[in-house]
């Protein structure tokens, strides 16, 4: 009866570290995997902000009106925004037009 009892508690402690080994593995992956994903969003940001911007921007946090006049290429966007009464007064959600400045 004492070996039936060994061989019983020699199958569970090999079917734990079966399961351990395996709650390993799945763990390596799930970080290598996010490691990857993080680098092609950051790559595909990076890609985004050497586009023109769209005709109509929606001011994000912390963003200026400087910040979005240099990544839009639109020096004039107060003249073209008279809903702008105060250029310090730019605030997340606010809608205005941009038009991109082509240098000919």
């Amino acid at each position: 009866m004492a070996r039936g009892c060994s061989s019983s508690s020699t199958i569970k402690v090999t079917m734990a570290e079966r399961v351990a080994w395996h709650c390993a593995l799945f763990l390596a992956l799930v970080l290598l995997l996010g490691c990857c994903d993080s680098s092609e969003t950051e790559s595909s940001v990076m890609m985004n902000n050497n586009r023109p911007c769209d005709e109509i921007y929606v001011v994000g946090e912390g963003e200026t009106l400087h910040t979005i006049s240099d990544k839009c290429g639109d020096p004039y966007i107060v003249e073209e925004n008279p809903h702008i009464h105060d250029p310090d007064d730019v605030f997340p959600g606010l809608v205005i037009k941009i038009t991109p400045f082509i240098v000919k």
